[in-house]
C-alpha cells in the first residue's frame, strides 16, 4: 500500500524544509500545494485556466479544482510509493475528499506530523526570512543561511523578503493560519494521526523527529 503523508504547521515553522528533508529520506515525492498550483498557472493546464478564472474575479479556487490538480499530481510515476503533501487539505472536508481519491491510489493518509513553536518563535523567524527570485528557495539569517550574502545557494538567484514575511503582518498570519487550520488538526488528532513535533529546535532535531514519527507508519 502506498504511503501518503500530510504535513501541517503554521508560517515560519519550517514546514517546506522539512518536507524536503523528508522526502530526501524516505525517497517519497514531495507535493507542495502552492508549488502545484504555480505549475498548472505557468503551464497553462487546463486546470491552471479553470483556476485562474476564479482567481481573476477574486474568488476562491474551488475544491473540486484543487483536488484534481491533486490527483493529476498523484499519478505521475514518482508518486507510485506515496507522498509528502504540504499545504493540502486545509479543511475537513478536504481531508474527506482525499482520502477517497486516495483509494484510487491503493493508499491513505497514515500519519500527520503537526510542526508546533510558540508565536514569538515564529514571528522571528519570519522576520529573518529570505525567499530566492528565481525557484523560491527559503533561507534564514539566523537558523539557515545563504553561503553567500543575499545570493541562492543552488541557482545564485536574488534574494528577497516576501511583503508578507515583514513583521508587521506576520502576526495576523499565524492567527489567519490558527483559525483556519484547528478544524482539520482536530479532525486528525480525532482519527488518531496527529503527530506534534517541537518545531522550535534546530532544523536537525526537528528533521529526526519527523523521521521517527513517520517510520512507525513508513515501511
Amino acid at each position: 500500500m502506498a504511503t501518503f503523508i500530510v504535513l501541517l504547521g503554521p508560517p515560519g515553522v519550517g514546514k517546506g524544509t522539512q518536507a524536503k528533508i523528508l522526502s530526501e529520506k524516505t525517497g517519497l515525492a514531495h507535493i507542495s500545494s502552492g508549488e502545484l498550483f504555480r505549475e498548472n498557472l505557468k503551464n497553462q493546464t487546463e486546470l491552471g485556466k479553470l483556476a485562474q478564472t476564479y482567481m481573476t474575479k477574486g474568488e476562491l479556487v474551488p475544491d473540486d479544482v484543487t483536488i484534481a490538480m491533486i490527483r493529476e499530481r498523484l499519478s505521475r510515476p514518482d508518486c507510485k510509493k506515496g507522498a509528502i503533501l504540504d499545504g493540502f487539505p486545509r479543511t475537513p472536508a478536504q481531508a474527506g475528499a482525499l482520502e477517497a481519491m486516495l483509494q484510487e491510489f491503493d493508499g491513505r493518509v497514515d500519519v500527520v506530523p503537526f510542526i508546533k513553536a510558540a508565536e514569538g518563535v515564529l514571528i522571528e523567524r519570519l522576520g529573518t526570512r529570505w525567499t530566492c527570485r528565481a525557484e523560491g528557495h527559503i533561507f534564514n539569517e539566523k537558523t539557515n543561511p545563504p553561503k553567500h550574502d543575499k545570493k541562492c545557494d543552488f541557482d545564485g538567484s536574488d534574494l528577497y523578503q516576501r511583503d508578507d514575511d515583514k513583521a508587521e503582518t506576520v502576526k495576523r498570519r499565524i492567527e489567519v493560519y490558527y483559525k483556519q487550520t484547528s478544524p482539520l488538526i482536530d479532525h486528525y488528532r480525532d482519527h488518531g494521526k496527529l503527530v506534534e513535533i517541537d518545531g522550535a529546535r534546530s532544523i536537525d532535531l526537528v528533521a529526526q523527529d519527523l523521521l521517527v514519527a513517520v517510520k512507525k507508519q513508513y515501511v
